[in-house]
């Protein structure tokens, strides 16, 4: 079978990510203000709707501002929204850019281990036995020093043959599910993205370094999206956000 080709990357996506880079580079500090959408458009960077659509996402990014009338301007860490970008979104930005981190962020605590799976709604999600063993990945994705989401990915057992990577912590060479497609030839898909909000365990309020009294009870956004090849399931990918976030799929 001949190699799928290159996902084209959108004009507008590629401006965003140009313009990102220079954000992250301090090419335009926090307060400064973007070129206006005529003036990118007179300097070749595309029609007015393709300037619109990349100021768009950098917006729900969190690194710019539009207020009509003003203009386009840069956040600093103090002023950005509380959002962030988790799962497939993640995920299709490192393919797009080879960076799996946004501007000013980075994880930390990666462990990976196997573990029985005590949850029944996971062993159902993955098909497999409750009880059964499974590989349990998890990191805390940490913006401005300040912890966002808690990632954990719960992978069927299978995955170890073609990957026994998956038991040592920190990244592999490529994306896991890259290294999987290359070396069994079945490519994974991810299903729709769910969110759900429950109570944050008092292990999740340590990790986002929450202290309230045991009796008050702290919601979380819990996004979930389940990976699968020919096969069947084959991970579970859950993002738990720090309490007052929101997503953006951008």
């Amino acid at each position: 079978m001949p190699p799928a080709a290159p996902k084209r990357v959108p004009k507008w996506r590629q401006l965003a990510d140009e313009i990102a880079a220079k954000i992250a580079n301090d090419d335009y500090a926090p307060g400064e203000r973007l070129p206006s959408v005529q003036a990118q458009v007179s300097a070749g960077k595309g029609a007015i709707a393709t300037v619109h659509r990349a100021y768009q996402t950098l917006e729900a990014e969190g690194l710019v501002r539009t207020v009509q009338g003003s203009g386009t301007t840069v956040l600093g860490p103090e002023s950005a929204p509380a959002s962030t970008t988790t799962g497939a979104a993640r995920l299709e930005r490192l393919r797009r850019t080879g960076r799996a981190l946004a501007p000013r962020e980075e994880y930390v605590n990666s462990r990976s281990v196997l573990r029985s799976c005590a949850d029944a709604e996971i062993a159902d999600l993955l098909a497999i036995e409750l009880y059964d063993e499974v590989v349990l990945r998890s990191r805390t994705f940490v913006r401005d020093d300040k912890p966002i989401v808690l990632a954990l990915n719960v992978i069927h057992m299978r995955a170890l043959t073609a990957l026994p990577e998956l038991l040592q912590e920190g990244p592999m060479e490529k994306f896991r599910h890259d290294l999987y497609a290359e070396r069994t030839g079945k490519v994974i898909t991810a299903g729709p993205e769910r969110s759900t909000a429950r109570l944050a365990s008092d292990n999740e309020l340590a990790e986002f370094g929450i202290d309230v009294p045991p009796d008050v009870p702290v919601p979380v956004l819990v996004l979930r999206t389940v990976y699968s090849d020919e096969d069947g399931p084959l991970e579970v990918w859950e993002d738990i956000l720090r309490p007052g976030m929101w997503h953006s799929n951008a």
